[in-house]
């Protein structure tokens, strides 16, 4: 078993690289399917594999005999060089694997340190992967014990307490801009948790104004109904767009699908009024061309980080306990790989054992079909079956050199627990 991970993520790369790696919800499974062989592309390179893929990192779990070609790969299926995604990756193998797992899905590699968000997606990347049937034995053992100690981690630890999430972080830079959010209108593009997640923050500021777009208008209305809020569709955004002060994005899109045409012509009839607006996706929804624009206040989840990342020395505490049970974990997960190591072996031990059985056991048929003595019958079974087990491990003990005799002994003693005797 050869566990391995690479990816990127907001400690190694930007939000322009992470963009060109990220794994969007409908070419999730093709992935999977490519990189373990059900592909038509590149195939064969892990025998398991999952994905993590958010806002703030891509990671590649998987169950490889070349850790070497899985950064290749991840280049090659997004259609880079490389070279290009090279200075920003991390390969962790075996031991560092398992341990970055327990330490993201614990919240000690997140923009917000101690959030619960990721753990959920970890989640969702291992459903996706039992879904396309890429979750093997060592992967599914992985994320058992990744959800087990990030339990333990939240329980036994401080670790999530006073979090300053990405979600408050939004209103505390729109507050920046403006005096009071209750006299502004809000629109957010898109229905999904994130959007929602930001809007709960909004919606207790009791804003002016509320709107929830998306392309699909149940959803929009679903999420807007629950902050007495409005819905509209993604074509009508071009005539809403200069209704609205604050603008906040988060949607599966591939594309911007806020340009600066559109921007600029939403300042212009704005009469220059500012804007301010945070883009939560990766890839990006905005245009990073917007931020130039004199009247616009564009954010992106990299600069929410900075916000975030006042009064978390408080939990210092609670990181170095953390620490201390994910180094205690990882040493018990590698411990079961290692045992697993052997598996042959005893299988194959057992199938020796076994085949000696049936050989003895079908001669004692028939020498009890021929009306022998079954008290003969079964003396002889078991001295040919001790004979034949220990013929062996004889053979080998007399046939060793000198300086092979007296560790081969040692052996022999252990597995037979001769000692006791």
């Amino acid at each position: 078993m050869q566990l391995f991970a690479c990816g990127v993520n907001h400690h190694t790369a930007p939000v322009s690289i992470r963009e060109r790696v990220a794994f969007p919800p409908d070419i999730l499974i093709k992935a999977l399917a490519d990189i373990t062989g059900g592909g038509q592309g590149q195939a064969g390179l892990a025998r398991e594999a999952a994905i993590l893929s958010t806002c703030n990192r891509t990671e590649i779990y998987c169950n490889t005999p070349a850790p070497e070609g899985v950064s290749e790969w991840l280049a090659s299926f997004h259609g880079l060089n490389p070279r290009e995604v090279k200075p920003y990756l991390y390969h962790l193998p075996q031991a560092d694997a398992a341990k970055h797992a327990f330490r993201v899905a614990s919240g000690l590699d997140s923009m917000v340190l101690g959030e619960t968000q990721i753990l959920g997606q970890m989640k969702q990347a291992a459903e996706k992967a039992h879904d396309a049937g890429t979750l093997g034995l060592l992967l599914n053992k992985l994320f058992q014990r990744t959800f087990a100690v990030a339990k333990e981690v939240r329980t036994s630890t401080e670790i999530g307490a006073s979090t300053v999430s990405m979600s408050a972080a939004a209103v505390t830079l729109a507050e920046r801009i403006f005096p009071s959010i209750a006299e502004q209108a809000v629109l957010f593009i898109g229905a999904g948790e994130m959007i929602e997640l930001v809007a709960t923050h909004f919606a207790a500021r009791n804003p002016r104004r509320l709107m929830v777009v998306n392309r699909t208008i149940e959803r929009a209305r679903d999420l807007a109904h629950k902050f007495g809020g409005e819905a509209a569709q993604l074509t009508n955004l071009p005539e809403l767009l200069p209704e609205f002060d604050i603008v906040v994005t988060s949607t599966a899109s591939p594309l911007p699908i806020v340009g600066l045409g559109l921007v600029e012509r939403a300042i212009k009839q704005r009469r220059h009024r500012p804007m301010f607006m945070v883009d939560l996706a990766v890839p990006r929804d905005i245009e990073a061309e917007v931020r130039q624009l004199n009247d616009v206040f564009l954010y992106t989840v990299d600069d929410l980080g900075e916000v975030v990342k006042s009064g978390q020395d408080s939990r210092h505490a609670a990181v170095d306990q953390a620490e201390a049970i994910i180094a205690s974990r990882v040493h018990e997960f590698m411990h079961w790989i290692d045992t697993r190591q052997a598996v042959p072996v005893i299988r194959g031990l057992r199938d020796h054992g076994e085949r000696l059985r049936r050989h003895e056991l079908e001669k004692a048929h028939k020498a009890l079909a021929r009306g022998d003595d079954p008290q003969a019958v079964l003396e002889a079974l078991s001295k040919c079956l001790m004979n034949k087990f220990l013929h062996d491990p004889s053979h080998a003990l007399n046939q060793a050199g000198e300086h092979e005799r007296d560790s081969l002994a040692r052996v022999i003693a252990r597995l037979y627990n001769l000692h006791n005797e």
